[in-house]
């Protein structure tokens, strides 16, 4: 079974203002591998950053995109598998997610419904972050 090469040059779209989403990228910023990465805040830039033709900031916000170096843009489960490829600890979690058995993918449907699932879940988990950012300072 043949895997894609590690992406390279990913632009990985996060909300700044989110410190649950912040606190996730900085992880990844941490990875080895992150240096492959271009990490674009467009939760609190101003002005806004160019995404392209076929994302604006309110898509983005909405849910989690990439865009590999040849411009195809990902969002969802698809779009951290991406990312998970291209770092080296992550690489299991990003091959797992894209595993194709007989021409289908197993995993990826049932990794995008539980991204949906979460979404609804983000404004919570966002304000507990804050609460428990603010306990412990």
């Amino acid at each position: 079974m043949s895997h894609p090469a590690p992406e390279k040059d990913l632009s990985v779209y996060y909300d700044g203002g989110c410190p649950l989403c912040r606190a996730e990228i900085d992880h990844y910023r941490r990875c080895a591998g992150a240096d492959q990465l271009t990490f674009v805040d467009i939760g609190r830039a101003v002005p806004a950053p160019e995404l392209g033709p076929d994302l604006d900031r309110d898509a983005a916000l909405r849910r989690f995109h990439v865009r590999a170096a040849d411009g195809q843009l990902v969002s969802g489960a698809a779009a951290f598998s991406r990312l998970w490829r291209t770092l080296p600890g992550w690489r299991w979690l990003g091959r797992l997610v894209d595993l194709r058995v007989l021409g289908f993918q197993p995993v990826l449907p049932i990794a995008e419904r539980a991204y949906r699932l979460s979404l609804p879940l983000r404004p919570r988990l966002a304000r507990l972050a804050r609460l428990a950012s603010r306990r412990r300072r």
